[in-house]
């Protein structure tokens, strides 16, 4: 059974997230029926330093995945299970580095620091989330695996034509050309993917002033404008 969000859930929504405080009012239900949906089918776990999983958490951060996949009304990143949460960024063991961020398809787990993951809502327009960035990537992989059912959304033609224009902005970063995106952008396709989407959703204008066929490529492929959400299709 969906867990039904509160009519605070919903304020904490209009005040902290103002991707849906710009929604129509047909498209608020939607998204609320969305976030409800994954909440309800996700299980958010505490690690580390932080005990506890608060309301305004699972709000955040399942609207965060709700904003990236609304242009698709089915997909809901169902191979990912499991959301875990640290208070801040974390070690890890297996090849001894901090981390602020991880997408594990293996385990079906997504893993974010809390404190980074609230840096990216400071600044709503730096172009700059770590949970845009992580949601980013879980999509992508999200539409690679097979097996569950939720699979080959997104257009193989609209994704090539994305591909063919992001190669030329990745050799450009990698050039040390002026650019719109960080250097991280520059590593490979995927890390490119997740950066281009922050700044998809934060930067929306000077995205496209910047390179409009890259970001018009996005809109298509990702089947949602930011700068015009209220006219979703």
């Amino acid at each position: 059974m969906r867990i039904k969000l509160s009519p605070q859930d919903k304020n904490i929504l209009t005040n902290l997230f103002p991707y849906y405080a710009k929604l129509s009012e047909k498209h608020k239900l939607e998204f609320v029926e969305k976030v409800e949906w994954f909440i309800t089918e996700k299980k958010f776990v505490p690690r580390g330093e932080l005990k506890s999983i608060t309301q305004e958490m699972r709000l955040l951060i399942s609207a965060t995945a709700v904003m990236v996949t609304f242009g698709f009304g089915n997909v809901r990143l169902k191979h990912f299970k499991k959301i875990l949460v640290y208070a801040d960024s974390y070690y890890s063991t297996i090849n001894q580095q901090y981390h602020k961020w991880e997408v594990n398809p293996k385990l079906g787990i997504i893993v974010m620091s809390w404190e980074n993951f609230v840096r990216g809502f400071i600044n709503p327009q730096d172009g700059v989330n770590l949970g845009i960035h992580e949601i980013a990537h879980a999509l992508k992989l999200e539409n690679q695996i097979h097996y569950n059912r939720e699979s080959n959304f997104f257009n193989p033609r609209l994704w090539g034509r994305y591909s063919e224009i992001a190669k030329q902005e990745i050799h450009k970063i990698r050039s040390q050309e002026p650019t719109l995106f960080r250097s991280s952008a520059g590593k490979n396709e995927h890390e490119f993917f997740a950066v281009a989407l922050e700044v998809f959703f934060e930067k929306s204008l000077e995205f496209k002033s910047y390179n409009e066929r890259l970001y018009q490529s996005l809109v298509y492929l990702l089947r949602q404008d930011p700068m015009v959400i209220t006219n979703k299709s």
